[in-house]
């Protein structure tokens, strides 16, 4: 189990004293064990009770207050820790539910603060604390009283969006890159002018699969490719790149059909409802696949960790327990292919090689807890052995894309860049796409996710330095 320092708390005037983990508040104090409010669960009525959810917002909020190893990650926690410190003499009962919005907004759902708190549910802690999946029960019952603005339901429809600028024939694409065009996009949508937007893609991933050969007629195969939206719609060539890599290591990959978007985007605004429709779409279209004994393939961390972990706790009762059976058969592309490393089948006949590489540990694949096997098998590239950067990017979904954090995003993800920068690397990389287009604008290059890499490995001149077979340097 993780620790940090033991929890302190407030006197009320401002003056911290320590406790251990097993005392008993007093009646002036707030008791760091779970109220009769906690719940993570929207299936349970006690978590659309605004006075149920107040009750666990202070709790959490003072345990935090008290251990504050949380401070680095994102404004969320320097906001609050000041608004104690400054403005409430360390009374978290003087919080005001404008000021739990201010600290809400500003969490963009990395997910490190659960990854490193020590009092998760994922240690077994009797506290139960997850403050990322609070601040989801805060943003869904806000969004039930709220209805969403433009931008919120654009963002939250990402097939929809490419969908409309597909029909524009590249004029969307031409379009995002004329100043006028996005001074116009700030003003009316609130997306930042200065964002660097993804092009969209003339041909979906899906049709060039469907083409190609790719999507079969029965749902049967060694595992399945869930693309995932951004692949789909904006970078087909990592699908592409993903099934090379698969096909050089005997890994029999159908592709799907009807493929819909993990919800993230929806969810990220509290939007339940918009979640739970391509939750079912998705296993719809992938529990054949997984009763036939596939694995299914996920190529953005963002995306697996939707359908690995939070799938079976987010979507309708009578989706549960197929949720979970999807989640049990869901691997990180590398992961899966790190799995059969020790098979006769495993590929290492690499022509080429970048030989130095920065790889960038995305978030999202942190909080899965399956290790870093894209940069493991990395390393099976002859001369390779790349040098590791944990910070966070900044960019997490689309919070970089807003006018109100896209300037926090790109102090966030600071330390990344520099870290990235600073191993003078000929080869970035990164699982996570948005990862690669926040190191693209701030940091001067683009991050190529790890397939792709082994993908030009494995050719000729795929990258400048040639591989060298063991028989040649023999003689």
């Amino acid at each position: 189990m993780r620790r940090c320092p033991l929890p302190v708390r407030s006197r009320g005037n401002g003056r911290l004293r320590p406790t251990t983990e097993d005392e008993t508040m007093s009646e002036e104090n707030i008791s760091y064990s779970p109220t009769e409010g906690l719940t993570y669960d929207p299936n349970d009525e006690t978590y659309w009770d605004p006075l149920m959810l107040d009750l666990e917002v202070k709790r959490t909020f003072e345990i935090c207050h008290g251990c504050r190893m949380c401070f680095k990650y994102c404004d969320s926690f320097p906001f609050l820790f000041s608004l104690l410190d400054d403005e409430y003499d360390g009374d978290v009962r003087a919080i005001t539910n404008d000021d739990v919005a201010g600290v809400v907004d500003r969490c963009f759902q990395c997910k490190l603060c659960e990854v490193q708190c020590p009092y998760t549910p994922r240690d077994g802690h009797e506290y139960q604390l997850d403050f990322p999946k609070l601040v989801h029960r805060f943003q869904a019952q806000r969004r039930k009283e709220n209805p969403p603005a433009m931008r919120e339901k654009m963002l939250a429809n990402p097939d929809g969006v490419a969908k409309m600028a597909r029909m524009s024939f590249g004029m969307a694409n031409a379009m995002n890159k004329v100043s006028a065009h996005r001074w116009f996009m700030e003003k009316a949508l609130g997306i930042h002018k200065e964002k660097l937007l993804p092009d969209f893609a003339s041909e979906t991933f899906d049709k060039w699969a469907d083409r190609n050969g790719r999507v079969r007629a029965e749902p049967k195969a060694e595992a399945v490719l869930f693309a995932t939206c951004f692949v789909r719609n904006n970078a087909p060539e990592i699908g592409r790149d993903v099934l090379a890599v698969m096909d050089k290591n005997e890994v029999d990959v159908a592709c799907l059909p009807d493929e819909a978007c993990c919800g993230m985007p929806a969810w990220e605004s509290g939007d339940l409802d918009s979640l739970r429709a391509k939750a079912k779409q998705n296993l719809d279209t992938l529990e054949p696949y997984v009763d036939n004994g596939a694995k299914v393939l996920v190529v953005n961390p963002t995306c697996s960790m939707m359908l690995r972990r939070e799938y079976p706790e987010l979507v309708a009762e009578e989706d549960r327990e197929r949720a979970q059976k999807v989640a049990d058969s869901i691997a990180d592309c590398g992961e899966y292919l790190w799995s059969i490393r020790n098979e006769e089948r495993f590929n290492t006949d690499f022509k080429s090689t970048p030989e130095t590489v920065s790889y960038h540990a995305p978030c999202h694949l942190r909080a899965q807890a399956v290790g870093f096997k894209g940069r493991d098998l990395l390393r099976k590239i002859p001369g390779v052995a790349p040098k590791l950067v944990m910070e966070c990017c900044g960019h997490d979904g689309t919070y970089a894309m807003k006018v109100e954090s896209f300037e926090a995003s790109a102090r966030i993800g600071q330390k990344a860049f520099v870290g990235m920068q600073d191993n003078e690397a000929e080869v970035w990389s990164t699982e996570c796409p948005l990862a690669a287009m926040q190191f693209e604008q701030h940091a001067g290059k683009r991050a190529m996710h790890p397939m792709t890499v082994l993908a030009r490995a494995y050719e000729e001149g795929g990258f400048a330095t040639k591989v060298t077979p063991p028989e040649d340097e023999e003689k």
